[in-house]
């Protein structure tokens, strides 16, 4: 079991937040917690960067949407960036990758 660290930066288009470790249900609240706290504007986007997850259950992906509706009440965009492939099935299975942009690492996903 590995540790959820959340680590935020800024880019041009907004606010990049980098998930290592594992999304699951023990950890998925601590996501859920930070995501109020992160301030959007309009037009702004939120990037979530999971090159460093290990893991994502269903409580991980119930975080990811509380994100994207973080983003939406802000009218603001988010984005996925280097989703891991067996969490990029789980979102494709489930159709969650036609509500979340995804790109293939940070760099593309800031990309104004």
């Amino acid at each position: 079991m590995s540790p959820l660290k959340i680590t935020t930066r800024d880019a041009a288009t907004g606010p990049v937040l980098e998930i290592f470790g594992e999304l699951d249900y023990d950890n998925a609240p601590d996501l859920r917690e930070l995501i109020p706290t992160i301030t959007l504007r309009p037009g702004q986007r939120l990037v979530l960067d999971l090159c460093g997850m290990e893991f994502c259950d269903s409580s991980g992906l119930t975080a990811l949407i509380a994100a994207h509706n973080h983003a939406q009440a802000a009218r603001a965009d988010i984005a996925l960036a280097a989703v891991p492939a067996h969490t990029l099935r789980i979102l494709r299975i489930v159709g969650l990758d036609q509500i979340f942009p995804i790109h293939p690492d940070s760099a593309a996903a800031t990309r104004s």
